[in-house]
């Protein structure tokens, strides 16, 4: 028994459609394992977290700022300060669902399936199934596909719920089903609550034929049907609308003020001067003119599947619009005028994303680079579609100037057209995708390196310190080490901000154990590697802590100094000549004479230097010169917090290794015995407490 066309047609179909999902699901986790260098998912994975344990806000409480995601907005309207996401909860909502099945990448996955089934059924719409079958497959070489789709960004859900309502739409419109049309007015109203401006660009064109359906039906029998099926869109659509004022009004207390407007007042679209987070543009149409042109090249050329013979073919696939006027006219939306429809969105999407400056900042900090134009995902549509389209039309032209051979000459001829085609075209897809499949390669490569003291690390009520080279957040970058929207993980992750925040952290989460995690040199985005390390730390109480120092001697170093600094002064200590053995300086801080202090070996403070009250900071600077002048420094910085009731000190100290200087940057961090230093440097440091009151009665 022979199976229908039709069933064989959608069975290849939803093969084509899972192999996307598996292929996207595939690359997220083999590809971003730690997420993109795009930090946003990081705040998109956090929200997604705080909805499935049912939280639309995180209360920070004696931690404060220290525990800051990045991009969420910081608001006390309720008395006590609470957290936010600037964005919509949709996108994180369609995460959470992977999240409850088991693995967060599930969700990429599911979503790329369901955008290549949903072109597919929209393409076979406007063309044929054959065409609906080619698309996916192009669909599938699209770099912008893969990459954005395999990353916890808004741009593939939003472009899910678009189709959905574009797929419902022409259904309700050829069906006369007032039902399709609800379907299509909940898609398009979860859109806007997703993304507001990318469902009104996308809808723009289907709001034209429903404007023109309208007029066309204008005083005859099919106007109140059409009518009705189009208030059934509408009606759910304004509905979807009425639930994002209402999500404003719940978080900023104004249903017109959007988070993200919340967050950044002077963010948004529109031409003029725009501003977020220090960093201000102001955005005129002519720098709009060229920002536009430098997308639409790497689109066009980059991005698209093959490159530029992806949108050749595309170009080719313009062949087959309609060109009689009569045919337009039509409200059930036949397969000439969805046609047109699909290639109204190109001008839609393109013109609405000129106007928004945002598309500027995504091509100047290289994120574009890494995962495409995303503020163009939905453009894949009418790229696959008309490219598919494209492709069917060169092989029927083909077909057709062939026709006069005979059967054999015939075979041949096509068969090394369609395998030199595949060939070309494969080469090229494959080289499209291979650039930016690298250029991340690299990035995850040295993230995995970053992140190498938490791969075999179980945390058990942990408080990590994390650095901040992007300013006072978490996320940003290390957005893989997130908190629970409780608070209440094994691992609470804090900003390393200054003393005072330090021990304020430990005061507030007394029951954890600190660890300060860092790491050696600049960073860069992942572009390249650092050292990291994963400290653990104690806090050393008493009147009296004192410290023993080990240093080892850089080659070619003959003198040492020592040298003791606090907030209130310093004092220097000459160790002398020094050989080959390694050198040991004691010192230490004391709570009832109020100083810190070098010690002499037999005992006796050598330097000191008052110690102020309250929290500071003590350094300690041992410092080794070459003959020709060169010296390195070991530095050594603590905090130090001193009241009546003795004196804390978060040990072990920061350590750096300084080269021509007594204070450098991360450069200079050191992490341990396996860092790149010049021969001979070592660390080892170790410390005491003792009490002056009890002593004294023990006495």
């Amino acid at each position: 028994m022979s199976v229908p066309r039709s069933r064989r047609d959608r069975f290849v179909a939803a093969a084509l459609a899972l192999l996307a999902g598996v292929v996207v699901y595939w690359l997220a986790v083999d590809l971003f394992p730690y997420h993109s260098v795009n930090d946003d998912e990081g705040v998109y994975l956090t929200q997604a977290t705080m909805l499935l344990k049912g939280r639309l806000f995180l209360r920070p409480g004696d931690l404060g700022y220290l525990v800051r995601p990045w991009f969420f907005v910081a608001d006390t309207a309720g008395g006590d300060l609470r957290y936010y996401s600037k964005y919509s909860p949709v996108a994180a909502g369609v995460f959470a669902v992977g999240k409850a099945l088991g693995d967060w990448n599930l969700s990429l996955g599911l979503v790329a399936a369901g955008n290549a089934a949903l072109i597919y059924a929209l393409a076979t719409d406007a063309f044929d199934r054959r065409t609906g079958h080619l698309a996916v497959v192009l669909l599938l070489g699209a770099p912008l596909f893969l990459f954005t789709s395999a990353v916890f960004l808004p741009y593939a859900p939003t472009t899910l719920l678009n189709l959905a309502f574009a797929f419902a739409y022409v259904r309700t419109m050829r069906r006369d089903s007032p039902r399709w049309g609800l379907v299509a007015g909940a898609a398009v109203g979860l859109a806007f609550f997703a993304r507001p401006y990318t469902a009104v660009c996308f809808a723009a064109p289907f709001i034209v034929h429903a404007l023109g359906s309208l007029w066309w039906t204008w005083g005859t029998d099919e106007f109140r049907p059409t009518l009705t099926r189009l208030l059934a869109v509408a009606g759910l659509g304004v509905a979807g609308v009425a639930v994002t004022l209402a999500y404003n009004l719940v978080m900023t207390g104004d249903p017109l003020v959007f988070p993200y407007k919340a967050f950044g007042p002077n963010d948004g679209i529109g031409f003029g001067r725009h501003e977020l987070l220090g960093y201000d543009r102001v955005y005129s149409p002519a720098l709009a003119a060229e920002t536009t042109v430098r997308l639409l090249t790497r689109l066009t050329t980059e991005w698209t599947v093959a490159g530029p013979v992806g949108t050749l073919l595309a170009l080719v696939g313009l062949a087959e619009l309609p060109t009689d006027r009569d045919a337009l006219a039509d409200p059930t939306l036949s397969a000439p005028v969805l046609r047109l429809v699909l290639v109204g969105l190109v001008p839609a999407v393109v013109l609405g994303n000129a106007y928004f400056w945002g598309t500027l900042n995504g091509l100047e900090n290289g994120l574009i680079g890494l995962l495409g134009p995303y503020y163009h995902f939905d453009l894949l549509l009418p790229l696959s579609a008309f490219g598919a389209a494209g492709a069917l039309v060169c092989w029927d032209r083909l077909r057709t100037a062939t026709a006069g051979l005979d059967a054999p000459r015939r075979g041949a001829v096509l068969a090394v057209a369609l395998l030199l085609s595949a060939g070309v075209g494969g080469a090229a897809a494959v080289d499209a995708v291979e650039e930016p499949y690298d250029e991340n390669r690299l990035r995850t490569e040295n993230l995995a390196n970053t992140y190498e003291p938490f791969a075999s690390w179980s945390p058990d009520r942990a408080l990590v310190f994390v650095p901040d080279p992007y300013g006072d957040w978490l996320h940003h970058p290390f957005q893989y080490l997130r908190n629970d929207p409780g608070l209440d993980g094994d691992a609470l992750y804090v900003i390393n901000d200054g003393d005072v925040e330090r021990f304020e952290a430990i005061d507030a989460t007394d029951d954890r154990r600190p660890y300060r995690f860092t790491y050696r040199g600049e960073w860069t985005g992942a572009v390249t590697p650092t050292e990291p390390t994963l400290t653990p730390l104690d806090v050393k109480r008493g009147d009296r802590v004192r410290a023993t120092t080990t240093v080892g001697i850089p080659a070619r170093a003959t003198r040492a100094r020592a040298r003791i600094v606090t907030e209130d002064g310093s004092a220097r200590y000459a160790l002398g000549r020094v050989s080959d053995g390694p050198v040991t300086v004691d010192w230490g801080v004391d709570a009832v004479g109020g100083n810190a202090s070098i010690v002499t070996p037999n005992g006796t403070a050598a330097a000191t230097v008052p110690l102020p009250a309250g929290v500071s900071r003590v350094t300690l600077l041992v410092t080794f010169v070459e003959p020709q002048g060169t010296t390195v420094t070991y530095r050594q910085t603590a905090s130090v917090e001193r009241t009546v009731r003795g004196v804390r000190v978060i040990w072990p100290p920061e350590i750096k290794v300084c080269s021509l200087t007594t204070d450098c940057g991360r450069e200079g961090v050191y992490v341990g015995p396996d860092g790149d230093y010049v021969s001979g440097v070592s660390v080892e440091t170790s410390a005491r407490t003792s009490n002056v009151t009890a002593a004294s009665a023990a006495s």
